[in-house]
């Protein structure tokens, strides 16, 4: 990695002949990564090939070019007035440190492998079995051990190699996701939060030539995976609807999406607003009905729908709508839907856009929009990293094709369902000692609700518990049903369960697409596994497993 290296050509072609070397000696289930740079806060390191061979270790190789001798135990390079001093073994070992420093922070099981360094000075030769006090014999070869420096990197690794452990197969696979693109320190990876977050919004915004392509539609339904951007869509469609005279009603199920609906469209100017924005069983009590309990299903379900048909066609027409927006439309029921046609002035032929994603099904309802035309696809996901996107991906049904920067790999905490919780509550303390921000953290659960929100509601009441969400100022906690269409820097997803276990993979596929820069997934891995399949299993590999501070690993 990279395939095909530029390694440019000031020392003399010593890297490329190296690189080439370990190309074609090693076997095929080796890794090599050429030209690593390694940031360790203010400090840069440079890794000229890190070997990752699978079943034996690392190995850092340092390369110096062109004529290299020792004068009076210094190292030398070049000759005459262009001879100057240097001190490949201190680079490599410093190197092979800051390395291991950098995969022990970020939880990545290959920190325990054995790992060796090796400096190769491919114009110079090198006597055999030469060693000094600093570098035992093997660990500094020359010209003529090329054809066989396969060999003596597996020789230092296993002669003098620091660590006990192998590397193990399944360790491969995270070290190359995580080396593959960056390897920034955690400072770092803070830093670049903002700038991907800064191109996701932009991306997004860049969709809005899609909906000029379709203006001329008065009814349509937009599918697309999480991430894809329908939730902006649906606002900027209802804006411009409104903007063009039209009387619209935004809408939704989820009060957490509905607040944020509203308090977006309230910083509009008045002419581009919706005549109404909020969920959808709202709109039936601003026309007159009577409010319900929240755990009375028949009458979310069945009386209040029919009931707004009744008071659909009471209203005088200037009062109903000429376009009905339905954001996250998978949610509605089937009775909801006849009966917000007849919130429209013109029930044959008035708009109604609706945004949707099937893999989000995660409630017990199969309502289906009254509308004939085919569907429009999303088939990209702009909101998260490529890493985040590709997780939950494997969780979903249809492709999906990951636009967002490449990011720090997924974390995954292995713990059973019983001691998800109160290991999630440690994992948010150690991201916060690494610097996230309590606004940039929401911790959501699959099962029984966290203490933490069943107290914010209970205080507060769901107005309250969701404007502190915007706020952005705490860390959130909330549940995976409630938090649809939302999302946060960080997102820790514990999977502590599943009420209904026929819809556990959808609650996996939304919890995990909540998630913009880092996601950490808590809970028993087997289970998980068990739950996405193949798919899932082969993804999951790819996760960095991280152990926090007081669970059952350490």
């Amino acid at each position: 990695m990279p395939p095909e290296p530029d390694h440019g050509a000031t020392d003399g072609g010593a890297e490329r002949a190296v690189w080439e070397a370990l190309r074609d000696q090693l076997p095929d289930d080796v890794v090599v990564f050429v030209n690593l740079l390694l940031l360790d806060g203010p400090d840069e390191r440079e890794i000229d090939a890190l070997v990752a061979w699978p079943d034996l270790g690392l190995c850092v190789v340092e390369v110096k070019g062109g004529h290299v001798s020792r004068r009076d135990g210094q190292w030398v390079q070049g000759s005459g007035t262009r001879a100057y001093e240097i001190d490949p073994v201190f680079q490599a070992r410093r190197a092979r440190h800051t390395l291991h420093d950098l995969l022990r922070q970020h939880g990545l099981h290959a920190w325990r492998a054995r790992t060796a360094d090796l400096v190769v000075l491919p114009h110079t030769v090198v006597p055999h079995g030469w060693a000094s006090a600093g570098s035992p014999a093997g660990t500094v070869v020359g010209r003529e051990d090329l054809d066989q420096l396969a060999a003596h990197v597996k020789r230092a690794i296993d002669v003098h190699g620091t660590g006990h452990a192998h590397l193990a197969a399944d360790d491969v696979a995270p070290l190359v996701d995580f080396l593959g693109g960056a390897f920034p320190s955690q400072v770092e990876v803070l830093a670049s939060a903002a700038q991907i977050e800064d191109r996701v919004e932009q991306m997004t915004r860049d969709q809005a030539r899609m909906l000029d392509h379709l203006r001329s539609f008065d009814r349509l339904r937009i599918i697309g995976g999480a991430g894809s951007g329908k939730t902006w869509l649906a606002l900027e469609q209802a804006r411009r609807r409104a903007a063009a005279g039209e009387r619209v009603a935004l809408v939704c199920y989820s009060r957490g999406l509905g607040r944020y609906l509203e308090r977006i469209t309230a910083t509009w100017p008045p002419k581009q607003r919706p005549a109404f924005v909020g969920l959808f069983h709202d709109l039936p009590l601003q026309w007159g009905a009577a409010p319900g309990s929240d755990d009375d299903a028949d009458y979310f379900e069945r009386r209040l729908p029919l009931q707004l048909a009744e008071l659909a066609d009471a209203r005088d027409e200037a009062e109903r709508f000429d376009c009905v927006v339905v954001d996250e439309a998978q949610d509605f029921s089937a009775l909801w839907w006849p009966s917000l046609v007849r919130c429209l002035r013109d029930r044959e032929a008035g708009g109604l856009w609706v945004f949707m994603d099937e893999d989000q099904r995660i409630f017990d309802r199969d309502g289906s929009a009254p509308i004939t035309l085919p569907p429009v696809r999303l088939d990209e996901n702009l909101r998260s990293t490529k890493q985040i996107a590709q997780c939950f991906g494997s969780f979903g049904t249809s492709t999906v094709k990951p636009r967002g920067a490449a990011g720090a790999p997924v974390r995954l905490v292995d713990v059973p369902a019983d001691g998800a919780v109160t290991t999630a509550d440690r994992v948010v303390d150690a991201l916060l000692d690494e610097g996230w921000q309590p606004g940039q953290i929401a911790l959501l659960t699959t099962g029984r609700r966290h203490p933490e929100q069943v107290n914010a509601v209970e205080m507060g009441g769901h107005a309250v518990y969701w404007d502190r969400f915007f706020a952005g100022e705490d860390v959130f906690y909330g549940h995976v049903l409630g938090f649809k269409g939302l999302e946060r820097t960080v997102v820790v997803l514990v999977a502590n369960g599943f009420r209904d276990s026929g819809r556990a993979r959808s609650m996996l596929y939304t919890g995990l697409s909540r998630a913009r820069v880092l996601l950490v997934l808590v809970g028993p891995r087997g289970e998980v596994e068990r739950i996405g399949g193949d798919g899932v299993r082969s993804r999951l590999r790819h996760a960095s497993s991280w152990s926090v501070e007081g669970d059952d690993d350490d």
